[in-house]
Formats: structure tokens, sequence, C-alpha cells
């Protein structure tokens, strides 16, 4: 079974974006932008405090007349993350998303974030472990 961790080094680029739980939506939404993700981790005196989503965003934002100009991260995040680690199965990442309704799964080692998986690099990974499969089948018959 494939692990977190593998996924996380087969990536090229781990950078792993936050932003200040005082900067703004607005602010925060720029990040994402240039870093084309849809999650940053919000810190506090450089401690994660929480998660700020694109979800996050389309719930908590505009819909409920805040704006994003004028809105601190700190109103809208979520402070309650699912953590997990790097030897966590990607069968239990999915569990983890289904079950706590999340996209993103932070990576915790030795109480330090070294990543963050999101549903996109989930699929990716599990897919590319079917294909693995399906490969030693095929060289088996």
């Amino acid at each position: 079974m494939t692990t977190v961790r593998k996924i996380l080094d087969e990536k090229a680029e781990s950078r792993i974006l936050t932003i200040p739980s005082s900067a703004t939506v607005f602010g925060a939404l720029q990040v994402m932008c240039e870093g084309n993700t849809g999650a940053v981790l919000v810190t506090e005196d450089e401690k994660i405090v929480g998660i700020f989503t694109e979800r996050d965003y389309a719930r908590e934002g505009e819909v409920k007349g805040r704006s994003a100009k004028e809105t601190l991260v700190s109103e809208v995040m979520t402070s309650q993350m699912v953590l997990i680690k790097p030897e966590t199965t990607l069968e239990e990442c999915a569990e983890l998303m289904g079950k706590y309704h999340v996209r993103h799964l932070p990576v915790l080692e030795k109480e330090r974030v070294i990543g963050v998986v999101s549903i996109r690099r989930l699929a990716e990974g599990l897919i590319q472990q079917k294909q693995g499969t399906i490969s030693e089948l095929e060289n088996y018959i």
C-alpha cells in the first residue's frame, strides 16, 4: 500500500503555503492563486492554528455578506484540522476525507507540518497505485 510519504517524496515542489491569521481573506486568496492551490495553512506566531480553503471562502465569505478585503482569515478558517502522518496510507486518507468532509490533510511529522495532501494528489496517487497493481497482474498472467 502506498503511503503519504511516497506521494510527498514524488512531488517535485512541496512548498507549504501559509498565511497569518491576521491577514485578510483577499490576501489568502492571492497566495492561493499564486501557489495554484485550494488551501493555505494559517499561522499565529509561526504555529499552525488552522487551514483556510476555497470551501471556507465559498461558505463563509461573500454569501454571508463578508467582503474578502475586510474579513480576516481567522474569522472564516477551519481551526479543527484533520492531521495525518507520513505513514498514513492513501486508503486511510480517502476514508478520513470522506468521514470529515475535507479536501486537504496536513501531514505532521515530529510536531512539524511537512506537507499537505489534497484530494487531487490523493486521487492521482490512488490511480497510480491501481495502475501498478494492474501491471503486476498483467505481468503475472
